[in-house]
């Protein structure tokens, strides 16, 4: 039996590798290990420890490796403890295979460790291109990974011009395509007791009406910017005059820019029809990003999630430059009038058409089963 490790830092990285895990969890051939770090394990981004558990997966490790504060060095000294702690966590597992997902600075340490201990390393959501230190880190993460996992033809073409032999390329799609397929074919609705069941903060609205979805998270090369620019995103969607559903960002720098700008916009406009969630699982947000009216910020599931689902997109500033995209996104900077321009539009637009650019939902499959068979070096060799 082959263990495989799934290393999670966070609930992105969760929603984006849970089908593999499912499918690695059920494959006769595979033991599925799981190592829960960083930001997974702070209730302030929501309780990941207890949805891995509801969802019926262990966890094996748990590596506390968050260093709190505002600034790049936060993520630096974070780094720096997860290679101490995730070390000690794989030494103890001693895994065939560890999966990492992205492009994270958590991502980056858990990397690392497994290479310095001659741990096969599996990459998903290699090959693409986008904005902030992220560009860098997922390429660096290629570089270290002796299996790739991308979500399309483009990336997995991009991951070989970096050097990487071929036949260790398998382009699958992306997992998280999975989860909303699955949803899709069943019932997208949503739930009537969502405030009741995860509360959050902020008048509660009847999900039967038009809302929008804002989704924004720091670019770390530009962090100091990041209470101005949500501050301009919450006006420009309130202008609307729709409900408003936000979620609480990620832990990088900047992040607490941005929820200090979500606070005092709360706290200043006690009467905006604006609800806070810190976390919510990936049903949830899926459920939420097919009934919105338009999904607003820089998340990259506007461009994953968004374009097989069709929901109409407002995708702001650098964060995604150079992403493949759909029909679904329009692209505007952090302009307020210029951002509630776009949202206008896609209102008026309404749902487009599912487009597959990520996958056909059938990756976390093939991914286990890739790996009970596949047979690559430990010794890595530049292709020319």
């Amino acid at each position: 039996m082959r263990k495989i490790c799934v290393f999670l830092g966070g609930r992105a990285n969760y929603s984006s590798i849970k089908s593999a895990m499912r499918a690695i969890k059920e494959h006769p051939e595979l033991t599925l290990q799981v190592i829960l770090a960083g930001q997974g394990l702070s209730d302030k981004f929501g309780d990941l420890e207890g949805i891995l558990e509801g969802d019926g997966f262990s966890i094996d490790e748990k590596v506390h490796m968050l260093v709190a504060g505002d600034k790049p060095i936060s993520m630096v000294k974070t780094a720096g403890l997860g290679l101490l702690g995730i070390s000690d966590a794989l030494d103890h597992l001693q895994p065939d295979f560890l999966i990492v997902v992205g492009d994270r600075y958590e991502v980056m340490a858990a990397t690392i460790a497994a290479a310095y201990m001659n741990i096969r390393v599996a990459h998903t959501m290699g090959g693409e291109v986008t904005g902030t230190i992220d560009e860098s880190i997922r390429h660096a993460i290629t570089k270290f990974a002796h299996v790739h996992f991308p979500a399309n033809k483009e990336a997995g073409e991009r991951i070989i011009k970096l050097g990487e032999r071929p036949e260790d390329v398998f382009v699958v799609g992306c997992p998280r395509v999975d989860h909303v397929k699955e949803l899709l074919d069943g019932d997208s609705s949503m739930p009537l007791d969502l405030y009741d069941t995860f509360g959050g903060v902020g008048p509660g609205f009847d999900l039967k009406e038009p809302f929008l979805l804002i989704s924004q998270h720091s670019v770390t090369t530009e962090y100091g910017d990041a209470k101005d620019r949500i501050t301009n995103t919450i006006k420009a969607c309130v202008r609307t005059g729709l409900n408003i559903i936000i979620l609480w960002p990620n832990a990088d720098a900047g992040t607490e820019g941005i929820s200090t700008g979500i606070r005092r916009y709360r706290e200043k406009y006690p009467e905006a029809r604006i609800h806070a969630f810190k976390n919510l699982p990936a049903d949830i947000y899926t459920r939420l990003m097919k009934n919105t009216a338009c999904l607003v910020g820089n998340s990259s599931s506007g461009i994953r999630e968004g374009a097989y689902i069709g929901t109409p997109c407002v995708n702001i500033g650098s964060r995604q430059n150079g992403r493949e995209r759909g029909q679904n996104v329009f692209d505007v900077s952090h302009d307020e009038n210029e951002i509630f321009e776009a949202v206008k539009k896609q209102i008026e637009h309404g749902p487009y058409p599912s487009e597959p650019i990520y996958g056909d939902g059938h990756a976390g499959v093939q991914i286990a089963e890739i790996l009970s068979k596949v047979e690559v070096p430990i010794q890595k060799r530049i292709v020319y």
